[in-house]
């Protein structure tokens, strides 16, 4: 099993270099900022008989696993007639086609079930550009991210993939709430990985500042923690100190990195990714 989709800030390539640092068994798994999922795969492979909890406030991408979890059969028709209908297409055909379903994605969705509806989203998502989550007002504040590379050869998306999803999900409680919200569930022994929005991110929340909401997140992993939680809270290092300044009695760890999603800096050799340093703050409560 791997990742549905791309995901800015996703952990797949991570996972190894956090190893040491992930537990060695628990009886519960909670993702309060569910994303992508990379260490949701991790959790279930190290304890497919646990518990798990995914949460997203992002209640679109919620609607795509909800949809595999219970209705995967139609999801999987809704992706088979749009990449029938777009494979055959050149580029620029393509790229007409990607921006009316997205239009209509936008505007005309209530035609359609739940279920195409978020199989809709799902083909337009792997279809846009680099895994960036991009909302418009001309796309009617919903997902307006643009075309991607759009040179898919057979496929679009990993059936089989999405059907492994399906058998996985069914062990899941899936919710749609504010993080702070998810904590009734955690207790002894859950491993709680936090992944919120890198601090100084574009992400818009509301009307809390992004130090708010920061503060937040490791209120929450202190709230876990007590619950007698191992907790593990990624984000990105800051010159500030923001982090080391919050961290209490938790570790700190440092790792290297290279964004590889959305734009390139351009330099004098050309475009390149950029690198930074992404912390990983630990609470043990167990």
């Amino acid at each position: 099993m791997k990742p549905l989709f791309m995901w800015a800030g996703g952990k797949s390539k991570m996972l190894k270099k956090y190893e040491q640092h992930l537990p060695s068994d628990f009886t519960s798994y909670h993702e309060p900022f569910c994303g992508g999922g990379a260490m949701f795969i991790w959790a279930y492979n190290k304890n497919p008989s646990a518990r798990f909890y995914l949460n997203d406030c992002n209640e679109a991408i919620m609607s795509i696993y909800s949809s595999i979890k219970n209705d995967v059969q139609l999801f999987t028709e809704r992706l088979e007639y749009l990449s029938a209908k777009y494979l055959p297409l050149d580029k620029p055909q393509r790229k007409e086609f990607y921006y009316e379903l997205r239009n209509e994605h936008a505007y005309d969705f209530s035609k359609w079930t739940k279920t195409e509806e978020a199989a809709t989203l799902y083909f337009l998502m792997k279809t846009g550009f680099n895994g960036i989550w991009q909302i418009n007002n001309n796309t009617n504040n919903r997902y307006g991210t643009p075309a991607g590379l759009l040179n898919q050869k057979d496929k679009v998306y990993d059936r089989s993939n999405v059907f492994l999803w399906s058998e996985a999900l069914t062990k899941c409680s899936l919710t749609s709430l504010d993080f702070s919200k998810t904590l009734s569930s955690v207790g002894q022994d859950s491993y709680v990985f936090l992944d919120p929005p890198y601090r100084g991110s574009f992400t818009n929340y509301g009307t809390q500042s992004d130090d708010d909401f920061q503060t937040r997140v490791v209120e929450h992993l202190q709230k876990c923690k007590s619950s007698g939680a191992y907790v593990l809270l990624s984000n990105r290092k800051m010159e500030d100190g923001f982090f080391e300044k919050l961290k209490g009695d938790n570790k700190l760890v440092d790792f290297p990195v290279t964004y590889t999603a959305g734009r390139r800096k351009k330099t004098d050799k050309g475009f390149e990714a950029k690198k930074a340093i992404e912390i990983l703050m630990i609470g043990d409560g167990r």
